[in-house]
């Protein structure tokens, strides 16, 4: 009863919602259902500020508003954005990008008029200078911007003229124009951001298919189609197709689906435990009831969700490799997934290189191996005469079943473990200060760049000041991440990162569970809505078509 007046009750918030959204107040009349793409973002949106981009749901909005020098397709591909073309010279150290002629930032009374497409667009052309400011931002410590890191390794950029960019780092790094397709590295006009200065984040101003058009933060917002955008379909068709998109702020992930099952919004990413079983079978396939209505969509999620040992503990049981590696084949990944995740995600027989990036190799890692299990713990207990072995594994409440799946699964092996379920907050500072000694991790990447994931093992990254919380340590996997920084060819550079990969399983410091996936769910009438290892939502070149009655 509680979860039908819930439903009745959530039906008729989003249908006011969407009535008020395009009500009669905008001077634009309100699009047609069909031409609208409507999504619920249960987590909110903190700003509409690029240079604030941080979590996904900020990326997804922004990401619609605003665009960079180069962009990611859904084969993780850098491609052109403003940047129509670009060179690479110096040794690999200095990128200069000619710009298009023809990208026009969202109209603005703050435009110079004279400037403009014609008087009343109150718009201006791009340059070189607007990147040569965003960048400058970037860096401004006063700003504080969470993505200021990406220009760490940049010794200087500038605008050599209005169509010339050039970047020049202090050595050569292979994933930087992976950095650049990141939306903190997205182009915003001066004269905006200095009239609204903090205000921005509610005022942004942009160059995306789709324009700001108002938004009441934790009920609704609203872009509009950018009549003025660049980029053209394979026909030449401008884009985007859709003429709005409307963003609700239900904060409950069960009321969402529910709204996306009565068709009130197009849209719904990622499995939640809430309504898992409701729509898919415990082969990952959709129920039979959602098949007529419902489009699911997978694939891989550059995601690991693993377990890791704190290497300078001074445990026994953490230091012994043999009981490394007994948890790492005394458990079914294949089992677990179907059990506790409907067959959604990648059972981790790899490495630490999650599936969907380049280095990824599924022969490196471990298979469950019960037997083989067994032995090295017995083997483990011979050695030492420790009669019974325990381990505490420190997680938090959302990831308590998997532990205890892995618990119940060791306990056959003659290890005992115990579980310690903590705040996510308390886990971060505690396993960035080496306090825990065994603790369940997960790394989602911040560029599409085997090198973001091996850099948690290279030896100069230590926690605190780095994102090597186990502080594993090996010369020649040193000596090999240094050598893949230098090294411009594209293939040696990958069979690198697999080498290190391989490398860092022979010392078992982790112990990887599963590759996560992408998983969306969209309405029959939804098309063009691809899927994307990053999991970035792509809207402009969706399109809904008209449901019949």
């Amino acid at each position: 009863m509680l979860k039908l007046v819930r439903f009745l009750f959530n039906s008729l918030l989003f249908g006011a919602l969407f009535l008020m959204t395009f009500s009669c107040t905008s001077k634009e009349s309100a699009p047609l259902d069909h031409l609208v793409f409507r999504y619920n973002e249960h987590k909110n949106i903190g700003s509409l500020d690029p240079a604030f981009s941080k979590d996904l749901a900020d990326i997804w909005a922004t990401h619609q508003l605003f665009n960079g020098l180069v962009q990611m397709d859904d084969q993780l591909n850098v491609q052109s954005s403003i940047a129509k073309h670009w060179s690479i010279t110096d040794s690999a150290k200095t990128y200069t990008f000619t710009l298009r002629d023809d990208v026009f930032f969202h109209k603005h009374e703050l435009f110079d008029t004279s400037t403009s497409l014609s008087n009343q667009d109150s718009t201006r052309l791009v340059t070189a200078s607007d990147f040569e400011y965003s960048f400058n931002r970037l860096r401004n410590k006063a700003i504080a911007s969470p993505g200021s890191w990406v220009l760490n390794k940049v010794e200087g950029f500038s605008a050599i003229n209005d169509s010339t960019f050039q970047i020049k780092l202090k050595q050569a790094f292979p994933a930087f124009l992976g950095l650049l397709t990141m939306k903190y590295c997205s182009v915003v006009p001066k004269e905006v951001v200095e009239h609204y200065g903090n205000d921005f984040r509610s005022h942004p101003i942009g160059t995306g298919p789709f324009k700001f058009k108002r938004w009441e933060e934790n009920l609704k917002l609203v872009f509009r189609r950018n009549n003025n955008y660049f980029e053209t379909d394979s026909i030449n068709q401008q884009l985007p197709y859709l003429e709005a998109v409307a963003i609700t702020f239900l904060p409950d992930k069960q009321s969402e689906f529910l709204q996306f099952a009565q068709g009130n919004i197009d849209f719904v990413s990622g499995l939640d435990g809430s309504y898992k079983d409701e729509i898919l079978t415990t082969v990952g396939q959709l129920k039979s009831n959602y098949i007529a209505d419902v489009n699911m969509i997978r694939g891989p999620y550059l995601n690991t969700e693993y377990l890791a040992f704190f290497m300078e503990s001074e445990v026994s049981t953490i230091q012994s490799l043999k009981l490394r590696k007994a948890i790492n084949v005394g458990f079914d990944r294949n089992k677990m997934m179907m059990y506790l995740r409907n067959g959604i995600g990648i059972p981790a027989n790899g490495g630490f290189i999650p599936k969907g990036l380049p280095g990824f190799d599924a022969t490196i890692g471990f298979n469950y191996q019960p037997d083989l299990a067994k032995q090295l713990v017995s083997e483990f207990k011979a050695e030492t005469g420790i009669k019974n072995p325990e381990i505490t594994l420190t997680t938090t409440s959302n990831y308590l079943s998997f532990c205890e799946f892995i618990q119940r699964e060791l306990q056959k092996t003659g290890l005992m473990v115990s579980i310690d379920v903590i705040p996510p907050s308390s886990l971060k500072d505690a396993k960035a200060n080496g306090q825990v000694d065994f603790f369940r991790a997960s790394w989602i990447a911040d560029y599409p760049d085997a090198e973001n994931y091996l850099s948690l093992y290279y030896s100069k990254n230590f926690a605190p000041k780095g994102p090597n919380y186990t502080h594993f340590k090996n010369d020649t996997f040193d000596d090999m991440y240094e050598a893949a920084y230098l090294e411009t060819d594209y293939n040696k550079r990958i069979e690198l990162y697999t080498k290190m990969d391989s490398l860092l399983m022979a010392s078992a410091p982790i112990v990887p569970m599963f590759y996560d996936e992408v998983v969306r769910f969209t309405r029959k009438n939804v098309t063009g809505l691809g899927i994307n290892a990053t999991n970035l939502l792509e809207l402009k070149s969706v399109k809904k078509s008209e449901l019949k009655n």
